[in-house]
């Protein structure tokens, strides 16, 4: 017989405390309110453990009830794999697993808990005159936990890749309660299963992550960034080869962003000031990273061997922090930016880095078929292949009759293209309950079966985030 909200309730007070347990629905706000307001399910209780032993000794208890839990970072998720499903669940937030345990600059490496912010993460970091460079727009609220679970991307991928590969080692709780230590430094390790690329990334369905030792970089002397007037996506294509040729792994950022979004963000006030050159159909954010005891102005030098090729028409280079701060500031509020014009559909998708413009020209076609006056907002990580192809209600549109009529016939057009071109329909924000039903449309039918047989052996009863990726 399944336990009530109330035993579960009574249960984990007596485990973690009565002051770690939150039972009225009307107080779990902040744990159930994920970004885009898409999922609206109570849980049976939330818990904020104070220390690693306690999120063994809740998932032990949870394991013997058959208890579903859902662990939650800062809940900054996309597609609902940190709230609740079906209601029964408790949602164990690693929020007070906070601290940072051991910084080793001289090895390039930082041990930190699940609960810790990203933005924190960075700080403490850069205190040692290192940089941890996973940067994302919500790094002010994301935590360590939260992002290695979803594979976070960013900014910086391009030049530093995605929180798998600035993972070193993770230490886990498994569904039972036994703990898994596997917080190496080591750089080589051919001792079996490489189980830390397992966890990170499986959303909580293998394990919960309670720590992680992460990759240091040093602390760049300074970036050179600009942002740069490009006619089209393959003009952007063509400009980052170019930069790609002559900088190296000094170029950590290639981000492309269509005119509306600053038009947008310009009429709603989100800048106080226009960041470019002059106006452009796109623009390629660009950005690299200069070192101790190198030279400053490869990066104009670039923009310069571009323009006189004929790949650019105009660019404008940040002279100050501030002008650097607008620049990046107008990249990230690309999604936010939309909220202010109505209701909007969004897919974060990647293809090969030379298929990005047939994305966007082939997508953009395939959607204006569907509804003519839609507006494609289609912007990212150019550098690495994944972009955000959303697209905004007509001007005037009702949102609820928008998102009614085109929703679902929106993401199989996109869905569609992406496939065709070799891509993935979830590039950096996870599957959670959101495309469960598209996973099992485009995965590799030996693929899933694997991943449920894996899933079966570390998690036979199901409790560890039911419901999500997997179904």
């Amino acid at each position: 017989m399944p336990l009530s909200a109330t035993e579960i309730a009574s249960a984990l007070s007596a485990i973690a405390g009565g002051d770690a347990v939150i039972s009225d629905v009307s107080q779990m706000g902040a744990y159930l309110n994920e970004p885009r307001k898409r999922f609206h399910t109570a849980a049976a209780a939330v818990v904020t453990p104070r220390d690693v032993a306690g999120v063994q000794a809740i998932l032990a208890w949870a394991h013997e009830n058959h208890v579903g839990i859902i662990p939650q970072g800062g809940n900054t998720g996309l597609v609902g794999a940190q709230v609740p499903l079906r209601g029964d669940e408790v949602i164990l937030s690693l929020a007070r697993l906070d601290k940072i345990r051991a910084i080793d600059a001289a090895a390039g490496v930082m041990t930190a808990e699940a609960g810790v912010i990203l933005e924190n993460a960075h700080r403490a970091a850069e205190e040692q005159g290192m940089m941890f460079p996973l940067w994302l727009a919500s790094q002010g609220s994301a935590r360590i936990g939260g992002v290695l679970s979803s594979n976070a991307g960013g900014v910086n991928v391009l030049a530093y890749g995605n929180a798998r590969e600035l993972t070193m080692g993770v230490e886990a709780v498994l569904a039972d309660g036994r703990l898994y230590n596997g917080l190496t430094s080591l750089k080589k390790d051919n001792t079996g299963y490489d189980l830390k690329d397992l966890l990170v990334g499986a959303e909580g369905t293998l394990g919960i992550i309670t720590a992680a030792t992460l990759k240091l970089f040093p602390l760049p002397q300074d970036y050179e960034t600009a942002l740069v007037n490009v006619a089209s996506p393959a003009a952007a294509l063509e400009l980052f080869q170019l930069m790609r040729d002559r900088l190296g792994p000094r170029l950590n950022a290639f981000e492309l962003i269509p005119w509306i979004g600053l038009d947008i963000q310009l009429r709603h006030g989100m800048l106080d000031a226009d960041p470019s050159a002059s106006a452009s159909p796109w623009y390629a954010l660009v950005e690299i990273t200069r070192m101790a005891g190198t030279e400053p102005g490869a990066l104009q030098a670039s923009l310069e061997a571009a323009f006189e090729a004929g790949m650019i028409s105009d660019a404008t280079m940040a002279e100050s922090l501030a002008q650097r701060t607008r620049m990046w500031a107008f990249r990230e509020q690309m999604s936010e930016c939309q909220s202010r014009e109505g209701a909007s559909i969004k897919h974060d998708v990647s293809v090969p880095i030379a298929a990005v413009p047939a994305l966007i020209e082939e997508g953009t076609a395939a959607a204006e078929r569907l509804a003519p006056d839609i507006r494609p907002i289609p912007f990212g990580h150019m550098g690495d292949g994944n972009i955000h192809f959303n697209f905004s209600q007509p001007v005037g549109a009702d949102p609820k009759a928008f998102m009614a009529q085109y929703d679902e016939a929106m993401h199989e057009a996109i869905y569609e293209v992406v496939l065709k071109l070799g891509g993935s329909v979830s590039a950096e924000h996870g599957i959670g309950q959101l495309k469960t039903g598209l996973l099992k449309q485009v995965k590799d039918p030996v693929a899933l079966e694997m991943m449920r047989a894996i899933k079966s052996a570390l998690d036979p009863r199901g409790i560890l985030n039911p419901g999500k990726m997997l179904g």
